[in-house]
C-alpha cells in the first residue's frame, strides 16, 4: 500500500469488492449480515472475494451483534472460524471485544491473535464503547499485529467524536493508525485531514441506494477524490 491516505470500504460479496476496487479503495473490510452490524463471512465467501480483487482484505471476526465475545464457547467458535479463514488465505483481520463493564476482553483478544500468528489486525469500534478508551489503548499497545483502530471518536458517530479524533491524532505515543469510520461524511474530511488523520472507512456511504444495493464504484471514486484532495 502506498503512502497516500487509506480508503477502506465494507464489502459483502464479490460485486461489492470489484466496485470498491474500481472506485479506488485501498482495502476492504469483509463482513456479512449488516443487520447485525457486520459479522464474520464464510470461508467460501472470503475465497470468492479474494479471487475477485487484488487489494488487501481485512476479515471481520465477530459472530454476534455487539461487543461481547460470547464467553468461552463463543471464543472457541471464533478461534475455529479464524483458523478456517487462515487456511483459506486470509492474512488481515478486524476484531475487538469488551467485558460487560466496558474493559477490553483480553482473554478473547489474546486467544484470537494467538491463532492469527502475526497477522495484522484492526481493533474495531468497540473502542467507542469502552469505559476508558485511553486505558484500552494502553492495555492493547503491545499486542502483536495490532496496527489500526477503527473509531468514530464517540459511540454516536463522527459528529460527536471529532474533538476526540483530533486530540488522539495529536497525541504522542499512539502508534496504531486511527481509521475514521462510523457516521463519516464527506464534509468531515477537510477538518480531519487538517488534523493529520489519513485513514477513512465507509460502508453505507459507498451505497447511495442503501444496503440492499451493491457498492457504487462512482460513490467510492468520489470519496477517493475527496480523501486525496
Amino acid at each position: 500500500m502506498s503512502n497516500r491516505a487509506v480508503l477502506e470500504v465494507i464489502a459483502l460479496d464479490e460485486e461489492d469488492a470489484v466496485a470498491a476496487q474500481t472506485g479506488g479503495a485501498d482495502r476492504l473490510e469483509l463482513v456479512t449480515d449488516m443487520a447485525a452490524d457486520g459479522l464474520t463471512p464464510s470461508r467460501t465467501g472470503f475465497a470468492a472475494i479474494r479471487a475477485a480483487v487484488d487489494i488487501p482484505l481485512r476479515v471481520m471476526l465477530r459472530l454476534t451483534d455487539g461487543f461481547s465475545a460470547g464467553g468461552p464457547e463463543g471464543v472457541d467458535a471464533l478461534v475455529a472460524r479464524a483458523l478456517e479463514l487462515r487456511e483459506a488465505g486470509a492474512d488481515e483481520f478486524v476484531l475487538g471485544f469488551l467485558t460487560p463493564d466496558g474493559e477490553p476482553d483480553l482473554v478473547a483478544v489474546e486467544r484470537l491473535i494467538a491463532v492469527l500468528d502475526g497477522c495484522r489486525w484492526t481493533f474495531h469500534r468497540a473502542i467507542d464503547r469502552a469505559a476508558d478508551r485511553d486505558g484500552l489503548r494502553k492495555r492493547l499497545a503491545d499486542l502483536p499485529g495490532l496496527d489500526t483502530y477503527l473509531t468514530a471518536g464517540a459511540a454516536t458517530g463522527v459528529d460527536d467524536g471529532l474533538a476526540t479524533l483530533k486530540a488522539e491524532a495529536a497525541r504522542p505515543g499512539y502508534e496504531a493508525r486511527i481509521l475514521v469510520g462510523g457516521g463519516l461524511r464527506l464534509d468531515h474530511l477537510p477538518e480531519l485531514r487538517a488534523a493529520g488523520l489519513d485513514a477513512f472507512h465507509i460502508g453505507g456511504a459507498a451505497r447511495p441506494q442503501g444496503w440492499a444495493a451493491p457498492v457504487s464504484a462512482d460513490a467510492v471514486r468520489a470519496w477517493r477524490e475527496a480523501v486525496d484532495g
